[in-house]
């Protein structure tokens, strides 16, 4: 059986809340949630329910051990909509920092999510 792979942070009760926007770093964040969660990292989560207070969404959040935002650029929108919410971001990613410029561009390259989920792995993996 495969060793599961965990992020340095202590809990097995993650939520990961992804940006999600129309750029390419939104869409990039959202892919890399995503591999986390397959990767048993964490719970991908609806940003967007948070935004809308859906009831279930907020009590999912609250009941986590531990919340990760990845950000796709610095305007910081899951962590914002996070921290309005009144959540705490105990780790924050941002993916236009891990030296992918920000486009309009909406075709992810294979390669470009697995370079960028390697990079967010070694930070999580670091904490």
């Amino acid at each position: 059986m495969p060793e599961e792979t965990k992020c340095a942070c202590g809990s097995a009760n993650v939520a990961i809340f992804p940006c999600v926007g129309a750029a390419n770093v939104g869409q990039l964040s959202n892919r890399i949630a995503i591999e986390l969660e397959k990767q048993g990292i964490g719970n991908l989560m609806c940003t967007v329910g948070i935004g809308a207070r859906a009831p279930g969404l907020m009590k999912s959040a609250e009941a986590s051990d531990r919340i990760i935002a990845i950000d796709g650029c610095p305007v910081n929108c899951a962590s914002k909509t996070l921290e309005l919410a009144g959540f705490k971001v105990d780790r924050q990613i941002v993916i236009s920092k891990l030296g992918i410029k920000k486009s309009k561009e909406k075709d992810l390259k294979d390669q470009e999510v697995a370079d960028t989920l390697g990079k967010v792995m070694e930070i999580l993996q670091s904490e």
